[in-house]
């Protein structure tokens, strides 16, 4: 009955380490052995999913992937372009300033100048550790207009970001894709775009429907993709907003919560 599994990465298919369990790797494997896509689809940018595609033979020209949380959805082998809808400079510049007065650090991704901050910060750096690519210092108010932007990142410690979510004004969730990816991550895209609308892109393309389709998530830029999904499943390490609104709970990802859903529901079904 699924043809296509859409599997988020960190606190999903990657246990706490970072790493993707034997069991996992065995059922992707033979999902993908019984003609089923599996899309890995992540907030990271390409750079920071290669390694993970490799480890999982994800790198055949009938393999994609969809990065910056559905921003940009590709071909694996020659990185053509499936469906890209992305910010300007414009935008990045306001939230930005936005930030800045909300007292929340900032970072984002242009497609020129790769991971840009306006100063390295704790979280940026981890970013850059997470995703494989350095940080180019760039104030945000000298970006052009027209520069073209993956995604922006309010990043800062839990109690001062979630106070600055509070404070958030509601045009800008009209404006944007508003989700948090963590406690310390909350991104912002362009308003079409989510995990949803990529793996709706790729399914499209592929045809296949909805209903063919497994999403499994576990954070606030999964929800899209779960709600769209024929069945959106909910790590056991979710929020609760993801698991009341998933189908299914499976366990977490520190006991092979994906492998079980790919068991139960393709390889056993």
């Amino acid at each position: 009955m699924y043809k296509l599994i859409a599997l988020d990465m960190d606190g999903t298919l990657l246990t706490p380490q970072g790493k993707i369990t034997p069991r996992t790797h065995a059922a992707i494997s033979a999902a993908r052995a019984m003609g089923v896509t599996v899309v890995l689809t992540s907030g990271r940018p390409l750079e920071g999913m290669t390694s993970y595609l490799a480890e999982l033979g994800l790198t055949g020209p009938d393999d994609y992937v969809i990065c910056y949380n559905g921003a940009l959805v590709q071909r694996v082998a020659d990185q053509h372009i499936i469906r890209s809808q992305l910010l300007t400079g414009r935008d990045a510049s306001a939230i930005a300033h936005l930030a800045d007065e909300l007292g929340v650090n900032v970072h984002g991704f242009s497609v020129r100048q790769g991971l840009i901050s306006p100063k390295v910060s704790r979280y940026t750096e981890h970013e850059s550790e997470l995703v494989d690519m350095p940080i180019n210092l760039v104030d945000f108010a000298t970006l052009p207009a027209d520069e073209r932007i993956m995604k922006v990142m309010m990043i800062d410690e839990e109690p001062l970001l979630s106070r600055a979510i509070a404070q958030l004004p509601a045009e800008l969730y009209e404006r944007y894709t508003v989700v948090r990816s963590s406690p310390y991550f909350l991104e912002f895209m362009n308003k079409l775009s989510n995990k949803g609308t990529g793996v709706a892109a790729l399914a499209e393309h592929l045809g296949i429907t909805a209903a063919e389709v497994i999403a499994v998530g576990d954070a606030g830029n999964d929800r899209h993709m779960i709600e769209y999904a024929g069945l959106g499943v909910a790590m056991g390490n979710a929020t609760d907003e993801i698991k009341q609104l998933a189908q299914h709970t499976t366990s977490r990802n520190d006991d092979e919560g994906v492998a079980r859903v790919i068991e139960q529901f393709v390889l056993n079904a």
